[in-house]
């Protein structure tokens, strides 16, 4: 089985930081891409950032410059830093990647997601 556990999350003020984590476990041969989406009651679920697995990138337009996607191949974990955060980035934001298992299957996983409030 293939878990994926973000954590991080929490209540911030305009213009704060936090920075996400979530690390893959269980029985894994290798991890595509991974990334982070979040979803709030207003909006459909949208995609923020994304990390290939050498390490190429891509942001939705509304995070760019202000947001940073990275992973840790050894670790089995993707992060997201996110500074200059505004109150429309409150969302629950969730991980997912493409694990290859070590019994042979290939599938997306999802996280629980995390939630991040941005309020003063």
């Amino acid at each position: 089985q293939v878990q994926l556990v973000e954590s991080g999350g929490g209540l911030v003020q305009p213009g704060g930081s936090l920075r996400l984590s979530c690390a893959a476990s269980g029985s894994i041969f290798s991890i595509g891409d991974m990334g982070w989406y979040r979803q709030s009651p207003e909006k459909e679920r949208e995609l923020v950032a994304d990390i290939t697995s050498s390490g190429r990138t891509n942001y939705a337009d509304s995070v760019k410059g202000r947001f940073t996607i990275s992973r840790d191949n050894a670790k089995n974990t993707v992060y997201l830093q996110m500074n200059s955060l505004k109150p429309e980035d409150t969302a629950v934001y969730s991980c997912n990647a493409i694990i290859f298992t070590a019994t042979g299957t290939f599938s997306g996983y999802w996280g629980r997601g995390t939630q991040v409030t941005v309020s003063s």
